[in-house]
């Protein structure tokens, strides 16, 4: 029973100074046991006779004596190992397509491993000595291949170890004495590393570049469908047209959907010819991909580096940077066919130009409104700028007349007669744009000032004294405050003011966010300080004008 449970584990057999199985096992006098070449050894490189377990400290060199009960122990585990390493391959013959085990003879068992310094693939039994010889251990080992000569060089019949980069090319040791003299070479695994890591570079790329490839699918996709909108929005304002023109402009009608469809056709052609180019470059690209990443992940080194080159270089591929597909143009088109009926339907024409322009404006305007929002910037109002009537929240977002004078420090900052306040943002350059909701007052001034603006007095509120603003007065009077005042007439009642600023080009415009319609623009204006935005709530009028500004969050429109 003792002899079975010691066959059941392999660390009862292991000598502590080499960690493999007991060759020759020998004791000491303090009864511990080590291979006899092991502690041979470790005494002879040591001036001190000592236990290597206990560390006792012998006087003289200790005579060994052979441990024959544990001798035979070694050779009865290892017999065991070999019958269960022998049992569980018996089923593992190797099948067509397989490596075969090069030690096996008759039937060739399943290789597990191949050694690059033997040149000899090992199945499992056959495998054992590499995995518990001190020796064998040092060897290299891979998943199995076949044609092992292939790592021979064929003029020396020497293992190919070196790597010469002059040629490209795998040698061995020889080869730099006899035939590549004045070649540099690094060694196989230093080149095999280096390239390794090119493919995860080269991989990285070509997943970059399908990417690439992917969004511009979507770029065309997302341009054939605006095209696809307008087309269709194009077609039925045509179709209501020529319908209501009745037979007389049935052949006008046709020509003109003919036209819309034609250029339609034309634009879903080229991108259809785009995708297909694109998807059959992600298709190459995807499969060039999978060979890198299945090369990249190869321990074969001679593989890797006799099969990299081809996948390194470039692949043909078109630079779809400058690619697009642009939704034709259709302005115009509905203008040319019905000028065509101008000699008998001039008022129709007339009625129908009329109600294009009005699209046509509105739509610039949605247009302006959408580019000058993407320059949104967070604004709060400082309290240390605040006239002493004025309430403003707590995270400086509202500000209201509240009808009392407050106590408030006095700032050098703060507006002594003028009921407005800043924002603590200034901005010095490039553009802004911020929005204020004045729904529900009856009078309020917005716009931008620059800092030096005079605080303690009350003055004329124009560009000559450094303020760009609008105001409202007596509920419906529109006025821009330049030099000298310009009368506004929007069309409907604003209920937000979008307030943009391009510091360069000396731009200050005003936009009524709820029809993107153009309040008022200051133009050529020469900035050289800081502007800060400016929201005066004005009095309370008695409760007529209670509601506080409130400066909003921008919310692009569609």
């Amino acid at each position: 029973m003792a002899t079975a449970n010691y066959l059941r584990s392999e660390d009862q057999f292991l000598c502590s100074i080499c960690l493999d199985v007991f060759t020759d096992p020998v004791s000491t006098s303090c009864g511990h046991n080590f291979c006899k070449a092991c502690i041979t050894e470790h005494w002879d490189r040591n001036h001190q006779y000592l236990c290597p377990m206990c560390k006792k400290v012998f006087t003289t060199r200790p005579e060994l004596q052979v441990n024959t009960l544990l001798s035979e122990m070694v050779g009865q585990f290892r017999a065991s190992a070999q019958q269960e390493a022998s049992s569980s391959s018996e089923q593992q013959a190797a099948e067509p397509g397989e490596v075969p085990c090069d030690v096996c003879t008759g039937t060739k068992l399943k290789a597990l491993k191949s050694c690059l310094d033997c040149l000899v693939s090992y199945c499992e039994t056959h495998l054992e000595p590499h995995l518990t010889a001190s020796r064998l251990k040092r060897h290299q080992l891979i998943d199995p291949v076949e044609n092992l000569e292939g790592r021979m060089c064929v003029k020396h019949d020497k293992p190919l170890e070196l790597f010469c980069k002059t040629d490209q090319t795998c040698v061995c040791l020889l080869c730099p004495i006899l035939d590549h003299k004045t070649h540099e070479f690094v060694p196989l695994r230093e080149e095999y590393e280096e390239q390794k890591a090119e493919l995860g570079k080269t991989e990285a790329e070509l997943q970059q570049m399908i990417q690439k490839r992917r969004l511009k699918i979507q770029e065309i996709e997302q341009s054939v469908d605006l095209g696809k909108e307008d087309a269709d929005r194009e077609k039925a304002e045509g179709v209501e047209v020529f319908t209501s023109l009745k037979e007389s402009v049935e052949k006008g009608l046709n020509e003109f959907i003919n036209t819309i469809e034609e250029k339609q056709k034309t634009t879903e052609k080229q991108a259809e010819d785009f995708i297909k180019e694109l998807e059959e470059e992600i298709s190459d690209l995807k499969k060039r991909r999978t060979e890198v990443e299945h090369l990249s992940q190869s321990e074969d080194q001679i593989h890797l580096l006799q099969s990299v080159q081809s996948l390194k270089a470039a692949p043909a591929t078109r630079d779809w940077t400058e690619v697009s597909v642009c939704p034709p143009s259709y302005e115009g088109t509905v203008v040319k066919a019905l000028a065509q009926l101008e000699e008998t339907l001039s008022e129709e024409i007339k009625k129908l130009l009329d109600e294009a322009l009005n699209k046509e404006m509105k739509m610039m305007f949605e247009a302006e409104l959408k580019r000058v929002q993407q320059f949104a910037v967070d604004v709060t109002l400082d309290p240390d700028t605040a006239h002493a009537d004025l309430v403003l929240s707590s995270d400086g977002k509202k500000v209201n007349d509240s009808d009392f004078k407050k106590f408030v420090m006095d700032n050098p900052k703060r507006f002594s007669d003028c009921p407005c306040a800043l924002g603590k943002q200034s901005f010095s350059s490039g553009k802004f744009y911020f929005e204020v909701q004045v729904k529900g007052k009856t009078k309020w001034t917005i716009g931008v000032v620059r800092e030096s603006i005079n605080r303690r007095e009350e003055i004329p509120l124009s560009p000559r004294n450094g303020c760009w603003t609008i105001w409202l007065r007596n509920f419906n009077e529109y006025k821009g405050l330049d030099n000298p005042l310009v009368d506004l007439s929007p069309r409907s009642r604003p209920q937000k003011v979008g307030v943009f600023v391009d510091y360069e080009k000396g731009l200050v415009s005003f936009h009524d966010v709820d029809t993107a319609a153009l309040i008022y623009s200051f133009t050529g204006s020469c900035f050289n300080e800081k502007l800060y935005p400016f929201l005066n709530p004005c009095l309370n009028d008695r409760g007529k004008n209670i509601t506080p500004l409130k400066i909003c969050p921008v919310n692009q429109t569609e």
